[in-house]
C-alpha cells in the first residue's frame, strides 16, 4: 500500500494545465491552445510536487486577446489535516504569481464583452505570414498602463518556461519602467468566432532593458541629439546612448518551430537598428535554443555583408616563410580587422557574438573535405600548419588558430587556474566542441535556406529549455569573461 505522502502527491508540472481561450457562440468558452509548463519549482518547490490532492487540476485560464487570467482547481479528494501535515493551499500559493482578478468569478462575462476595437497595446511594428495565416507584432514601453497589465497578466509564464526567470517590478519608478520595452506576437485572424470577439489571439512575447552606455565623441555619436544647458526638454533613458539587452524570450508551446521566434528577434533587431541612441544588442543569458536562432538570424543578415566586404583569411600572412615556432598569432595580417569592426558597429552586435559569426563564415569558405567534419586530418594539420602547399589546409590551420586564441582569451583567469600540461588539452577539446556546434549551425542554416521560399519567412522559433552552466552570466558583456566553469567555453 503507497504511503499516504505519495498517494496524496501529484506532479506540479502535469497538473497545472494552460489554456488560450476566446468567446464562442452561445456564452460559451472555447479552447484555443492547451498546454502543460516546463517548470513549476519556483512556485511549489524544486520537487515540483502538490501535496494533498487526488486527481488535481489547476486550470489557468488567459483571455487570446487582453491575456486576462482566470484559475480553476479541481481534484477527486483532499488529504484532511493530521498534526502539522496539511494539503497545499493552493490559492495561497498561486496568488504569490497571479494578479487578484485572477481568482475573481467574473471572467466568462468580462470574455464575452465587445472586444472587437480591441488591439494590443503599443504600436504595431511588424506584420508577417505564417502558413497563410497574419501575425503582427506590436511594441511599447512599460510606462504605458495598459502594457503593465497585459504583462503582470502573463509573467507567470516566464516561471513556467524560462528556468531562472524573474518577475519585472511593475511598481518601479517612471525613470526605470521607460527603460523596459515590451513586444508581442499576436495572430490576427480574419474571421473572430464570434460578432463581439477580438480578432487577435496571443503567440508570443519578448521584454527588452536599456542599459547608459558612454560613448567617446566620435562622428556616430554627433548624430544624436544634443543637450542644451539649461535643459530645455526632460532627458528620459530612450535619449541616451544605450546597450540594449534582451531579457526575457517566449513563444508560447503551439506556436514553436514555425518561425515566430525569427520574426519576433528580427523585429526587436530592427528597431536596435533603426534607434540611433542604441549602439549595441546583448541578450541576458540565453538557453541553448535561443543561442541556435539568434546565430542562424544574426547570420542571415551579416553573411552577404561580409561576402560584399570580401572578408576571409590571408592564408600567407608572413612576408617570407618563418621556419620558427609560431610565438604570436599574427591576426591583424590574417583578418581585415578595420572592416571587420566597421561592419560590427554598423550592426550593433556585441563583441562575442560578432566573433561568432565572423568564425562560422570563414569556416564556411574551407571546403568541406578540407574540415574535420569532412575528414580532414587534424594531426597531419598539426605537422604542417602554416606551411602546407594547398591554401584550403593554410586557411583551415590559421582558422583553427583564431578560434583557439579567442577561446584563451575569453576563459584567461580561468586557465590559469589550470595546470600548465591540462591547459592546451582542454582548450584542443572545447575548440573542438565549438567547431561541432558550428558545423550544425551550418546545416541548420542550409536547411532553413530551403525551406524559405515555400514559408516565405526564416527559421526556428525559440522555446525554453534548461539553461546550460555557463561561465559568465552575461556572455555578451565581456569577451574575457570568468566564473565557476571548470571548462573554458568557445
Amino acid at each position: 500500500m503507497a504511503a499516504p505522502s505519495e498517494e496524496f502527491s501529484v506532479n506540479a508540472n502535469d497538473a497545472v494545465r494552460v489554456a488560450i481561450v476566446q468567446p464562442a457562440p452561445n456564452s460559451q468558452i472555447q479552447t484555443l491552445h492547451e498546454f502543460h509548463p516546463q517548470f513549476t519549482y519556483p512556485i511549489v518547490g524544486e520537487a515540483e510536487q502538490i501535496f494533498g490532492y487526488k486527481g488535481l487540476d489547476i486550470e489557468l485560464q488567459f483571455a487570446a486577446h487582453d491575456l486576462r487570467p482566470h484559475i480553476n482547481f479541481s481534484y477527486q479528494k483532499k488529504f484532511q489535516t493530521i498534526g502539522t501535515t496539511s494539503a497545499l493551499d493552493l490559492k495561497k500559493t498561486f496568488s504569490n504569481f497571479l494578479p487578484p482578478d485572477t481568482f475573481q468569478d467574473d471572467f466568462e462575462t468580462e470574455l464575452h464583452k465587445d472586444a472587437t476595437n480591441w488591439s494590443p497595446p503599443g504600436v504595431c511594428v511588424k506584420k508577417y505570414t505564417r502558413g497563410g495565416e497574419d501575425y503582427e507584432v506590436w511594441a511599447g514601453s512599460l510606462l504605458d498602463t495598459d502594457m503593465r497589465t497585459l504583462v503582470d497578466n502573463i509573467q507567470i509564464l516566464i516561471v513556467f518556461f524560462i528556468e531562472g526567470g524573474q518577475f519585472i517590478n511593475l511598481d518601479d519608478v517612471d525613470w526605470t519602467l521607460d527603460r523596459w520595452r515590451v513586444y508581442l506576437v499576436y495572430h490576427k485572424s480574419s474571421k473572430p468566432p464570434t460578432a463581439h470577439a477580438s480578432p487577435y489571439s496571443f503567440v508570443g512575447y519578448a521584454t527588452t532593458y536599456r542599459f547608459f552606455k558612454f560613448q567617446k565623441p566620435t562622428a556616430q555619436r554627433d548624430q544624436l541629439a544634443s543637450f542644451p544647458f539649461p535643459l530645455s526638454e526632460e532627458i528620459t533613458p530612450t535619449k541616451l546612448t544605450s546597450r540594449l539587452r534582451i531579457s526575457q524570450f517566449l513563444i508560447t508551446p503551439p506556436y514553436q518551430q514555425h518561425g515566430h521566434g525569427s520574426a519576433l528577434y528580427q523585429a526587436v533587431y530592427d528597431e536596435v537598428l533603426a534607434d540611433p541612441t542604441i549602439v549595441e544588442m546583448t541578450v541576458e543569458d540565453p538557453s541553448e535554443e535561443f543561442d541556435k536562432l539568434r546565430d542562424l538570424n544574426d547570420f542571415d543578415r551579416l553573411e552577404p555583408q561580409f561576402k560584399e566586404a570580401g572578408i576571409k583569411i590571408n592564408s600567407s600572412p608572413f612576408a617570407s616563410a618563418d621556419r620558427g615556432r609560431l610565438k604570436a598569432v599574427p591576426t591583424a595580417t590574417l583578418l581585415p580587422i578595420d572592416e571587420l569592426q566597421a561592419i560590427r558597429a554598423k550592426n550593433k552586435i556585441a563583441s562575442r557574438q560578432f566573433a561568432r559569426m565572423v568564425e562560422i563564415y570563414l569556416l564556411a569558405q574551407i571546403p568541406l573535405t578540407h574540415r574535420a567534419a569532412g575528414g580532414a586530418s587534424l594531426t597531419s594539420l598539426k605537422i604542417r600548419g602554416p606551411k602546407a602547399s594547398n591554401p584550403d589546409d593554410r586557411n583551415y590551420y590559421w582558422w583553427r588558430t583564431l578560434l583557439k586564441q579567442r577561446i584563451m582569451k575569453r576563459n584567461k583567469d580561468l586557465l590559469q587556474q589550470v595546470p600548465l600540461e591540462d591547459r592546451l588539452p582542454q582548450i584542443e577539446d572545447t575548440a573542438r566542441a565549438q567547431e561541432d556546434e558550428y558545423e550544425g549551425r551550418l546545416l541548420s542554416y542550409a536547411l532553413r535556406r530551403e525551406k524559405e521560399a515555400d514559408r516565405h519567412g526564416n527559421g526556428n522559433s525559440s522555446h525554453a529549455v534548461r539553461k546550460r552552466k555557463i561561465i559568465d552570466s552575461d556572455s555578451d558583456e565581456s569577451d574575457e569573461a570568468s566564473g565557476a566553469s571548470k571548462k573554458p567555453r568557445g
